[in-house]
């Protein structure tokens, strides 16, 4: 009997997606609203960003995290590049930058 393949939007477990990549579910800064986090490798960050934990440049190269609010409509223009490290301390020291 052939297997079948299920699309993910079909899967109730699925996780957000963006451009087709598959990220995971994490509360943002805030602690009030749900992130959709997906990691940058190194080989594939091109291009420089600005972190809004730290406002300090994530240099090309340097692996990182893009995040994206869930409950907002707005896809691209939402997005932000974080250091993996201030994204892993956001709850405990305040934003640099503000998301307009």
């Amino acid at each position: 009997m052939p297997r079948r393949h299920h699309r993910r939007s079909d899967r109730p477990d699925a996780s957000p997606t963006f451009g087709g990549a598959t990220a995971r579910t994490e509360t943002g800064p805030s602690g009030d609203e749900d992130y959709a986090v997906r990691s940058i490798p190194g080989a594939r960050a091109v291009k420089p960003y600005r972190c809004p934990g730290c406002d300090h440049e994530i240099a090309p190269g340097v692996p990182h995290l893009v995040v994206w609010p869930l409950d907002r409509p707005g896809g691209a223009d939402d997005r932000r590049h974080w250091h993996t490290g201030c994204w892993s301390n956001r709850h405990t020291r305040g934003l640099t930058r503000r998301w307009s």
